[in-house]
Formats: C-alpha cells, sequence, structure tokens
C-alpha cells in the first residue's frame, strides 16, 4: 500500500483499510483518538513477532501492546527515545507506529522450542545423527547445536529424561520428572565438534508389554526450573518421542508361551498328507486382547515343526503364530495353495483349535505370511492370486494380509506370478546359501527377483556367512562360503528373530521404536544379542507414496538425463550404463561386456533397472533437481541404495566398505556436504565367496543410505533446502575411498 506520505506511516493494508473505513482520512490527518480507535479495531489481527520476555512494541514490558506503549510512542515523537524508536531509525514515527499497529494486543506466549536432541555420535561432520532408536545400556547421545543455540554456549543447562508425554499432557502437567532420578548438568560445549555428550542410563528400563521400546522426551531445561517452559528445548513434545529404548528384539519377549504340537485341520480342499499345524500363542491369552496371526509355510524338503525358534519367539511378544505343512513337491502353485487353505481352515476352525482357546482371540484382519525356500515364492504367489482374485476365501480378504516375509525364496514362476504387488514385503537371505545361491546361471535361485517386484514398502536383511537352512532347525548343512566365515544356526536365528519382530512390529503394529533397526548401517544399530563381528546388509524402499524420485533409473534410460527430467554430470567416471540388474551370463568373472555383473535381481522380463559406474580419481555424479521438486523440506531423509560391483579390478584393490560424500546445493551455490562414514559404515564389499567364473565375491549386495533432512542444516549451515538445485555424489580424496565400482539406484527424498 502506498501511503499518503510515506515519511508518515509504512504500509499495513488492513490497518489503513480500517481506518478509512472509520474516518475516511490519511493517517497523517489522524489524532492520538483516532489512531486510538483503529488500534482497538486491529485487535482482531495480531501479528506481533515473539521476542524473549515480550513481544516487538511492547515497551513498558507488561506482556500486551496496549494503550500505555501507544502513549509512549506518541509521547517521544519526533525524538530519538531508543525505548519507543521500535525499528531503530534513529527517530520516533510513523513506522514505529506501524509496528505498533500490527502487534497490538498481548503478547505471543514464547513456547519451548522443539529441536532434535538425541543423537548418535558422529567420527566426522555433522559429528551429531539425531536417530531415535538405541538399545538398552547402550550409548544415547545428546548434543545441543552450538550455532542455533548460541546463547546457551558455555552455561550450564539440566538435560532431563522425561517419559514421552503427548502435547496435552504437556501443557497439563509441564513439571520435569527425570527417570534417572535426577537431572544431568551440562555446561554447552562451544563446537560442532565437541557438541555430543552421553546422557547417564544406567538403571533405566526399556519398553513394557507388547512393546520391546520404551519412548522418552529429552528436554533442555535452559533455567534449570524443573518445568517445561520458554526457552527451553524438547526433543519430542508430541506423540512421537525424542528417543527409544530398545530391548532385544533377539530375546524372548514377555510373555510365557504354550504350543500345539499337531493339529489336524482335515480339510477337504487340502492333500490329505498336508493338513497338520503347530501352534504357538502367549500362555495368558485369555487375558489379551485379540491378536495378528503370523502363517509359516516351510520350503521343500523342510518339516513344518522346524520353525519352533521363529514360532516360540513371536509368540512370547503377543502374537498367535502358525506352522504348517505346506505341499511344496509338485511346486509354487500348490504351495501357495496350501498356505492360503490353511491360513482359510485355522480362522474357521477358532472353535475346535485347543478346545477353543483361541476363540476371539485372532484378529483376522492382521495377518502375516512367513515362507522359506519355495514357501517363500509361495506366499508371494498366494498374494497373487488373491490380488487376481483367482482365489477367494469366506474368512479373510487380501486386505488383511499385511506383510510378506519370504526367507531365501525360489523364483520359479518369474514376474507376472511371484509378485508381491504392494504389500509390504521383507527378504531374509544368506549369502553361503547352497541352495538358493543367487547365482548368476539360473533365476530359479535369485531371490532378490523376488524382492525386486515389491512395489510398497519393500525391506532386505542379508546375512553374510548365514546358509539356506540356518533359518530352519533340522535342514542338511548347505554352507557354501568361505570356511571360517559361517556364522551358525544360532547366531543367523537371532538375526532372523529380530529382524521379522522388527518388521512386523513397525508394519503392523506402527511401532516406530523398531523401525531404524530395518534400515540403519549394522555398524550403527543392530539387535543386543547379534555379534558385533556379524555383518548384515540392510535395504530399505518405502512405498512410493512416500518418495519423491530425483532417479530411479527406470526412464529416460541416457546416462545424462534423469528419471526427473533433470540433467546428470558424470565427471571422472568411467565405464557408465543404466540398465535392468541382471548379469547378462552365466559367471561373475568380470567382463566389460557384462557392465551388470554380479546383479541377479531381475529376469529379462523385470523392471528393474539401476546405473553404475567405476572412479579411481577424485569424481563426481551430479544431478540437476527439475524445479518442481526443488523443495527438500518435504522429506525426513536424502537416501539411495547401491552396491559394490563384484569382482571388479577396482572393488578387488580396495576391499572393504566404500565412502563416498553426498552434498546438496541450493540456488544460491550455498552446499552441505554428509560423508556417509559418518553413518558409521559404508557399502559393504561383496561376500568373498567363490565360483561361478574366475576371481572371489558374490552377488552385488544393494543397501540403504538414509540421511536425515535435518543432517544438511547442522551447525548453522545457511543453505536453503526449500530451493535445492543439485544433489552430488562425490568420490576420492578427502570425500571418500580412492577407486571403486559402484551400483547406484533410488535417488531420492524419502517422506517417512
Amino acid at each position: 500500500m502506498a501511503l499518503t506520505d510515506p515519511d508518515c506511516a509504512p504500509s499495513g493494508a488492513r490497518s489503513e483499510h480500517l481506518f478509512r473505513e472509520i474516518h475516511g482520512s490519511s493517517w497523517c490527518s489522524a489524532s492520538a483518538h483516532q489512531v486510538a480507535v483503529v488500534l482497538m479495531a486491529c485487535i482482531a489481527f495480531p501479528g506481533a513477532s515473539a521476542l524473549a520476555g515480550g513481544c516487538m512494541g511492547d515497551i513498558d514490558g507488561s506482556g500486551d501492546v496496549a494503550g500505555s506503549d501507544l502513549a509512549a510512542i506518541l509521547g517521544g515523537w519526533g525524538t530519538n527515545d531508543p525505548a519507543a524508536d521500535l525499528n531503530s531509525s534513529g527517530a520516533v514515527d510513523g513506522e514505529d507506529l506501524a509496528v505498533l499497529l500490527s502487534a497490538w494486543g498481548p503478547c505471543p506466549a514464547v513456547a519451548p522450542i522443539v529441536a532434535e536432541v538425541a543423537c548418535v555420535a558422529a567420527a566426522t561432520a555433522p559429528w551429531a545423527l539425531h536417530f531415535n532408536s538405541f538399545n538398552l545400556g547402550g550409548t544415547v547421545g545428546a548434543a545441543i547445536d552450538p550455532v542455533r543455540f548460541s546463547d546457551l554456549v558455555g552455561t550450564t543447562v539440566d538435560l532431563v529424561v522425561v517419559d514421552n508425554r503427548s502435547a496435552a499432557e504437556w501443557a497439563a502437567n509441564p513439571a520435569l520428572t527425570d527417570v534417572r532420578g535426577a537431572s544431568q548438568a551440562l555446561v554447552v560445549p562451544a563446537t560442532p565438534a565437541a557438541s555430543v555428550v552421553s546422557l547417564l542410563m544406567a538403571g533405566v528400563t526399556a519398553g513394557s508389554g507388547d512393546s520391546p521400546g520404551r519412548g522418552f522426551d529429552l528436554v533442555v531445561d535452559a533455567d534449570r526450573d524443573g518445568t517445561l517452559s520458554a526457552g527451553d528445548i524438547i526433543d519430542g513434545a508430541g506423540n512421537e518421542p525424542g528417543f527409544w529404548y530398545v530391548k532385544d528384539l533377539a530375546a524372548a519377549g514377555p510373555y510365557a508361551t504354550t504350543s500345539i504340537a499337531s493339529y489336524d485341520v482335515n480339510d477337504a480342499d487340502i492333500a490329505d498328507t498336508m493338513e497338520l499345524e503347530r501352534i504357538y500363542y502367549p500362555a495368558s491369552i485369555a487375558a489379551l486382547a485379540p491378536r495378528p496371526l503370523v502363517v509359516i509355510s516351510h520350503g521343500n524338503g523342510h518339516n513344518y515343526a522346524w520353525y519352533d525358534y521363529l514360532g516360540t519367539h513371536l509368540a512370547s511378544w503377543g502374537y498367535i503364530v502358525m506352522s504348517h505343512q505346506n505341499d511344496t513337491v509338485p511346486g509354487i502353485e500348490t504351495a501357495s495353495t496350501t498356505t492360503l487353505e490353511h491360513t482359510e481352515s485355522f480362522l474357521a476352525q477358532l472353535g475346535l483349535i485347543g478346545g477353543g482357546v483361541l476363540n476371539g482371540k485372532v484378529d483376522g484382519d492382521r495377518i502375516v505370511w512367513i515362507g522359506h525356500s519355495r514357501g517363500g515364492e509361495g506366499i508371494a504367489r498366494g498374494y497373487d492370486r488373491l490380488f487376481d482374485a483367482t482365489f477367494t476365501s469366506p474368512n479373510y480378504q487380501i486386505a488383511d494380509i499385511r506383510l510378506l516375509i519370504a526367507i531365501a525364496p525360489t523364483d520359479f514362476l518369474g514376474t507376472t506370478s511371484a509378485n508381491p504387488h504392494s504389500v509390504p514385503f521383507m527378504l531374509l537371505y544368506g549369502s553361503a546359501d547352497g541352495d538358493v545361491c543367487g547365482c548368476p546361471d539360473s533365476d530359479i535361485g535369485d531371490s532378490f527377483n523376488v524382492f525386486e517386484r515389491a512395489t510398497g514398502l519393500r525391506q532386505s536383511t542379508y546375512v553374510y556367512g548365514a546358509d539356506h537352512n540356518d533359518f530352519n532347525c533340522c535342514g542338511i548343512n548347505d554352507f557354501a562360503g568361505p570356511i571360517g566365515t559361517a556364522i551358525g544356526n544360532t547366531e543367523a536365528q537371532d538375526v532372523a528373530k529380530a529382524a521379522s519382530l522388527a518388521m512386523i512390529r513397525t508394519v503392523v503394529e506402527g511401532d516406530r521404536s523398531t523401525e531404524e533397526y530395518l534400515w540403519r548401517q549394522y555398524e550403527s544399530l543392530k539387535p543386543i544379542s547379534v555379534a558385533s563381528t556379524t555383518t548384515v546388509v540392510n535395504e530399505w524402499k518405502p512405498a512410493p507414496a512416500n518418495i519423491v524420485a530425483i532417479d530411479d533409473f527406470q526412464t529416460n534410460g541416457a546416462t545424462t538425463t534423469s528419471s526427473s527430467g533433470g540433467s546428470v554430470t558424470l565427471s571422472g567416471v568411467a565405464s557408465t550404463a543404466e540398465s535392468a540388474q541382471n548379469d547378462l551370463n552365466t559367471v561373475f568373472t568380470w567382463a566389460t561386456t557384462d557392465p551388470f555383473n554380479g546383479a541377479t535381481r531381475a529376469r529379462t522380463s523385470d523392471a528393474t533397472r539401476a546405473s553404475v559406474f567405476n572412479w579411481s580419481a577424485a569424481s563426481l555424479v551430479a544431478w540437476t533437481v527439475p524445479p518442481a521438486l526443488r523443495d527438500f523440506t518435504v522429506g525426513k531423509f536424502v537416501s539411495l541404495r547401491a552396491a559394490q560391483g563384484t569382482r571388479h579390478p577396482n572393488t578387488i584393490a580396495l576391499l572393504g566398505d566404500v565412502t563416498f560424500t553426498v552434498v546438496l546445493i541450493d540456488e544460491l551455490g550455498v552446499e552441505s556436504a554428509i560423508p556417509i562414514a559418518a553413518l558409521s559404515g559404508g557399502i559393504e564389499e561383496p561376500y568373498q565367496r567363490t565360483g561361478y567364473g574366475t576371481g572371489t565375491g558374490w552377488q552385488n549386495a544393494m543397501e540403504a543410505i538414509r540421511i536425515p533432512m535435518g543432517a544438511f542444516r547442522a551447525a548453522g549451515n545457511s543453505i536453503d533446502l526449500t530451493r535445492i538445485a543439485s544433489l552430488v555424489i562425490r568420490f576420492g580424496g578427502s570425500n571418500g575411498s580412492a577407486q571403486g565400482r559402484l551400483v547406484i539406484d533410488d535417488v531420492q527424498i524419502e517422506r517417512e
């Protein structure tokens, strides 16, 4: 708005409009009384800026902008009275009056500051990574950003750990009651590198009841008054805790268990020799609300009684588990039928099983299918039959199947039939599998084919040194890895128990305490019982609704154009290609004619594609972000999937984790760089298994790299995350490994 006299008062369209409505004159001709009338009319449009101890325009510090403040402005008009000179221009004039106009009324309450504090320490910048899950008895870090909170540097504050409260609970009770018995004093460090301290958590317990995680809010009590108040910092302050303290996911849960060793469903739709079930459930089931159902379908040559370790484990965490005989010898179609029919019969016979002990106690709307080997492909085929409506049941529908967990599944049927579609899908797989081997000569033994077909949330837990029958009790030893790398049955089953529980809790129960165990670097977070020497590679890809793809390599096949339409710059890299993740010959021997050597993730009829390249000096790959995708604040993570190229000379020369640096650059050229080494690991080297040609190294092991968006703006970085022009990966020198060969897929922003 242009005022009659620009020296009289600045813009304020609503205020001037109201004044003209009332008096039909300009600001400069207004009397004090007339201005006061307008100010009262403006109370409906408060817009004050919050300041410590009051707000702009609150000259007398009373907590609101009122007549006394107006009197101070008018009394100082034309002078340089600093109290009334609200814009510090050197004179009290119409501009100061306009500031007061915009702030008329009560000052906004100054709320506590919500910020991430709980963290994992990193050896390099950004020094603190704000993750949420921590093992019971492990180190929980806390960091106060010394740049953002520079006013606290050098002062003493109290760190207070409080059981998670909702926003309403905090409003009703702001008292800080530390679960540790006393708060922890901290002199706020001056530099980001020194900002991480360890919370003293001795004696604090983790989850209770069904959940392994216990949620806490972490408060920085800046004024040390024992209440959550203005100027304090809180990590939490709502339904999502600041951090979780988590029990051992591989250990037994809170419930004693019981089982029915053998129950005959006697179903005419199931072959007479395939009618038996073994059932596991909490001994206190009568006192529990209805629980989800987990169905286990064994593999060929296996037995339904070989999964006590998994059935008992899940029952101890409150689930009802049924393991059934599976008709695998004829093939996958009959195996899928057995799973479909046993699920139906079990639900139909709840009044009979165990004398009706489970009647009314099974939540038939929440079903998980777990399958091993042919049974693993069978559950994917069973879901596909529900999807195609070639099988229907009076007792459950496709929406009731909430999750598939396939343990080393075969791929006999291929693209259209062994297909999980959009249901959440988990793959458990051992690198030393001597049966479903991941070999380059046959698609039947390539479990990752099934994984890559999943179009919903998908996760894989790839266990180095585990074989096919480590995931049951009694199958033959088919270990096919190097001597000394076998982890054994007990260790592999600890990984499987923990991963299965984490996936079920996350997907079926919406339990956020277990999610990070499915995607963080295993070097950073692994279940308590799993040995530190056990190598596990985690993959994670959310459902499409939670992804903004910068480049998924599915379209625009030229290496210089991303799937989102932006340009791609490759500098210093060589042997680049974009294609299906399908090894083109029958051996793992490196050949320049087979750029996707080691990629056993697709048949020729599958769609999954990726990019591959190698480097031997400082290099980079840069994606120009299309304008429509430049607001990265829509997401919580920047992520990608990557694997080392097996048996390539650069891979062999390194034979260790590959690291690199992920860089965001905004439209003004401001950049923020995060080395993935800060995540506690890199891209794992291929399992050093031999066979199928010369050299050493097995199938390419893709893993997820998820960098919290907050890491890019840590320590006062001024990057504008709403205007990201480029996403760059840099290699070599200070940016990471000096050489390597890398497969990259799914460069994206993740909302959750």
